[in-house]
C-alpha cells in the first residue's frame, strides 16, 4: 500500500487526483463539525452512548461522530446507500427498472440515479424523524417563535441538505477514478471515530497510577486483537475459488480462434458487508422504535425485548447469525447466475474440463457457488459475533474503542482500503502503458 502511494505521487496526473481527493475529504470532515441550530448535543450523545442500539452506534461510527454531535452531515451517506440497495433489488422485480438499467444505456442509468436520489430524500426524512424523536429534550422547540413544528421542519430540512451535499461530494470523488467516492466517505468517517477513541484511551493511559497502567495494557491488547482480525478479514476478502475454463479451437478461413485456457473467479465473500448491515438494521429496528416511543422502557414489550432479545443476549446472537446467513445467500443468488454463465459458454465454445455443457455445467456452478456462499456466510457471522466478545474481554465493557471498532466498521474499512489500492494501481499501470506506447 505505501509503495503504491509512493509511486502514485511520482505521476503528475495521479498526484493531482490524489490532492483533489484529499481536498474533498477535508471539506467533508469540516462539514462534520458544523452544528445544526436547535439541537442539544449532550442529549444526543447520551442517547447514542447509552441506548445500546447497534444501529445508532453504527450510524455514528460511519459519520465520524457527526450523529452524536448533531452536525450538518449527521445523517451521513447511509440513506443514499440504503436507497441504492433498494433500487437495485427492485430492478430484479420491476421490468421497467430492469429495462432502464440494461437496455437504455446512459439515459437509463441517469433515470435510476435520479430515482435513487429521490428515495434517499425520503429515507433521510424518515431517519431524521426517528433520531429527533428518540430522546426527550433533544430539540429546542422554542427556537423559532415557539412553533415546534417549524423547528422540526427546519432541522429535517438541514439534515436533507447535508445528505445531498454528502452525495454530491461522493460523486465528485468517484469522477477521479480513485476508489468509490461514497465508500471513501464512510472510510474516513470510521477512521476518524477510531482515531478519537484511541486518543481518549491514550489520555487515560497517561494519567499514571494503577488506572493508567490498566488502560495502557488494555489499549495494547486491543490493538493487537484489531491487527489479527484485520489480517483475517484481508485474507478472506482476497480469497477466491478459480474454476478452470477451456475454449475450443475454431477454424474460420485460414485463422484459428480460441483454444486458450482461463478461469472464473468466485470470491468467498462476494456479498461484502451488505448482509451484516441488513441484519443489524433489521434487528435494531424494534430497539429504535422503542427508543422513539418508550424512551424509559416502561412498557411490557420494551422490557421483554431488552431482556430476551436485546443486544448481548443469546437469542439476539442466534437470530443475527441466521439473518446473516439468509442475506448472504440472497445476495449470492443475485450476483452470480449459473444459467447465464452456462449459456455464455455454449455461445462462445467454452466448457469446464470434466463437466458436460448445458445443464450439468449449470448444476456444477450452482453447487460450487452454494458451498462458497455458505463458507462466506459463516465467516460473516463469525466476524459479527466473535470479535466483539474479544474486544469486550480485552478492553472492558463500555469502552469507547468497542463502539469505534465495530465489526461492520472493520469490514467496511478493509473493503474500501483494498478497493482504493486496486484502483490506484490501475491508474499507475495505465500511465506506464501510455508512456510505453508513446
Amino acid at each position: 500500500m505505501f509503495e503504491t502511494l509512493k509511486n502514485a505521487f511520482k505521476e503528475k496526473e495521479v498526484r493531482v487526483k490524489l490532492f483533489w481527493t484529499f481536498f474533498i475529504l477535508l471539506i467533508y470532515r469540516l462539514g462534520c463539525y458544523i452544528p445544526v441550530p436547535g439541537l442539544d448535543i449532550a442529549a444526543m450523545q447520551t442517547q447514542v452512548e447509552s441506548s445500546g442500539n447497534q444501529l445508532l452506534t453504527l450510524l455514528n461510527s460511519i459519520t465520524g461522530g457527526s450523529l452524536a454531535n448533531c452536525t450538518l452531515f449527521a445523517m451521513g451517506i447511509g440513506p443514499y446507500i440504503n436507497s441504492s440497495i433498494i433500487i437495485q433489488l427492485l430492478t430484479v422485480a420491476i421490468p421497467k427498472l430492469e429495462r432502464w438499467q440494461k437496455h437504455e444505456g446512459d439515459e437509463g442509468r441517469r433515470k435510476i440515479t435520479m430515482l435513487t436520489r429521490i428515495a434517499s430524500i425520503f429515507l433521510t426524512i424518515i431517519q431524521a424523524v426517528g433520531v429527533l424523536l428518540s430522546s426527550d429534550g433533544l430539540v429546542d422547540e422554542g427556537l423559532l417563535s415557539g412553533a415546534p413544528w417549524l423547528v422540526y421542519a427546519f432541522v429535517i430540512l438541514v439534515f436533507c441538505a447535508g445528505n445531498m451535499l454528502t452525495v454530491w461530494l461522493g460523486e465528485r470523488l468517484t469522477e477521479k477514478d480513485i476508489g468509490n467516492g461514497l465508500s471513501m466517505l464512510i472510510f474516513v468517517g470510521i477512521i476518524s471515530t477510531a482515531g478519537i477513541a484511541i486518543l481518549e484511551s491514550l489520555q487515560k493511559a497517561f494519567q499514571g497510577g494503577d488506572a493508567g497502567l490498566t488502560a495502557t495494557w488494555q489499549l495494547i491488547g486491543f490493538l493487537v486483537a484489531v491487527v489479527v482480525i484485520f489480517a483475517l478479514i484481508v485474507f478472506v476478502d482476497l480469497s477466491e475459488r478459480k474454476i478452470p475454463v477451456q475454449y475450443a479451437k475454431q477454424v474460420k478461413g485460414r485463422k484459428v480462434y480460441g483454444g486458450q485456457s482461463t478461469h472464473i473467479p468466485i470470491r468467498v465473500n462476494a456479498s461484502g458487508v451488505m448482509p451484516l448491515i441488513f441484519a443489524f438494521a433489521l434487528l435494531s429496528f424494534p430497539s429504535l422504535l422503542i427508543s422513539m416511543f418508550d424512551a424509559d422502557y416502561s412498557s411490557g414489550f420494551a422490557q421483554f425485548w431488552m431482556q430476551y432479545l436485546g443486544v448481548g443476549t443469546w437469542a439476539y446472537s442466534i437470530i443475527l447469525a441466521l439473518l446473516i446467513l439468509f442475506f448472504a445467500f440472497f445476495y449470492g443468488q443475485i450476483q452470480f447466475n449459473p444459467e447465464d454463465i452456462s449459456k455464455n459458454f455454449q455461445q462462445t465454445g467454452g466448457y469446464i474440463p470434466g463437466i458436460r455443457p448445458g445443464k450439468p455445467t449449470t448444476e456444477y456452478l450452482k453447487k460450487i457457488n452454494n458451498r462458497i456462499t455458505l463458507f462466506g456466510a459463516i465467516y460473516l457471522a463469525f466476524v459479527a459475533l466473535v470479535p466483539t466478545l474479544i474486544f469486550t474481554a480485552v478492553a472492558g465493557d463500555g469502552s469507547s474503542l468497542i463502539n469505534a471498532f465495530s465489526t461492520t466498521g472493520l469490514l467496511i474499512v478493509v473493503s474500501c482500503a483494498l478497493d482504493f489500492h486496486k484502483q490506484l494501481e490501475a491508474q499507475i499501470m495505465m500511465r506506464h502503458y501510455k508512456g510505453f506506447l508513446s
